[in-house]
């Protein structure tokens, strides 16, 4: 049985699912260990299997983990939250995760890559957008001002001699149908958003074409992290938390369609509506293979052998590119904003690989 539960309203939207097991006369030898993850998105959609997965097939709760998600303004808010001890994770994009080490002293570490950089500009594609140039005098909607796309669109328009504080206006449009319909309406000529928004606009719908730096696809995107000190007090927590979410992932990429049909049964608040049931299946799958194409791009970045592993060389490249873009004034090493200690991510993916896909091929847990 499932419930949604509320926290205070600083925490923003709360997510809380509770699995009713059928145990009988056994009890439970311990209580399960509370742990929230704060994910900088206002709306839980079947994009981010990794989450929403392990609560559901019980993952977490075998680790003797009760995780809760929360959902925030964006990957700085995610941060805050950790810093104000809100919360144990943050879903964050690497940008203000490595802001955060070189600007602030926020000892935030990744714990594991999920994404790659799958950012774009959609423009309509009979509209005057051409390119990035014709964006001069123009307005571009994003999430929110304080999202981890920011940079890279800043980035982008320097890079293509438009000053983004002068020539352009950056409008925060929100998510979803607020955005789709401020492109519609012609008060943005633009919607820098992740690649999975994007597919959902399009199934909205809207003919749409993305505009993108290439280089951004070597770059990490979504990052799963958590302070220093977090990892120090309970390493066991930090590896059980990840191997959660490598289960997970693995189970949603061997069989997609289940996932979706497993979020629908227990999120169904989050289903589409709007068209018949085949049609929004198709939406909502489209939608998690875009999210999955990107979870695959990440691990081939990583060296194709670890889910959810790190490579410190992308994590400097994106460091390097806020330093040319004078969105840090300094560098640091990039292992020393990631945890990888030796064995770590052998151990979050030390789990029986054959019985996941073998669920997830019969469709367990639906």
């Amino acid at each position: 049985m499932f419930r949604f539960a509320r926290l205070p309203r600083r925490l923003g939207a709360v997510l809380s699912i509770f699995l009713g097991l059928s145990c009988g006369a056994h009890a439970q030898p311990k209580p399960l260990k509370p742990v929230t993850i704060a994910l900088g998105t206002q709306v839980i959609n079947v994009t981010y299997p990794w989450l929403t997965l392990p609560i559901v097939l019980g993952y977490w709760k075998e680790e003797g983990y009760d995780v809760k998600i929360v959902t925030t303004g964006g990957s700085l808010q995610g941060i805050q939250q950790m810093v104000g001890g809100n919360v144990d994770f943050a879903q964050m994009d690497s940008a203000p995760m490595i802001q955060a080490n070189t600007e602030n002293g926020v000892p935030v570490r990744g714990v594991m890559n999920t994404l790659v950089i799958d950012w774009g500009i959609g423009v309509l594609q009979g509209g005057p957008i051409k390119s990035i140039t014709d964006f001069k005098g123009k307005k571009i909607g994003v999430f929110s001002l304080g999202t981890g796309g920011m940079p890279l669109l800043k980035g982008y328009l320097r890079t293509n001699g438009i000053d983004p504080d002068k020539d352009v206006q950056i409008v925060a449009t929100g998510a979803g149908a607020p955005a789709l319909e401020a492109l519609r309406t012609d008060r943005v000529q633009g919607l820098m958003f992740w690649g999975s928004a994007l597919t959902g606009f399009r199934n909205a719908g809207i003919d749409m074409r993305v505009l993108f730096n290439p280089e951004w696809r070597r770059l990490p995107g979504f990052t799963l992290g958590a302070l220093q000190k977090t990892i120090d007090n309970d390493p066991a927590m930090v590896e059980a938390i990840a191997r959660g979410a490598a289960k997970a992932t693995l189970y949603a990429q061997t069989n997609p369609e289940c996932v979706r049909q497993i979020h629908w049964k227990n999120f169904p608040s989050t289903k589409p509506t709007g068209a018949d049931e085949a049609t929004l299946a198709k939406w909502d799958l489209a939608l998690l293979n875009s999210s999955l194409d990107s979870i695959k791009s990440a691990y081939d970045l990583s060296g194709g052998k670890y889910i959810g592993a790190m490579d410190a060389a992308a994590y400097g490249r994106m460091q390097d590119f806020l330093l040319k873009e004078g969105l840090i004034k300094r560098t640091l090493s990039p292992d020393s904003m990631l945890h990888l200690k030796p064995g770590f991510m052998e151990a979050v993916n030390r789990f029986d690989r054959n019985a996941v896909i073998d669920a997830a091929k019969a469709c367990k847990g639906l």
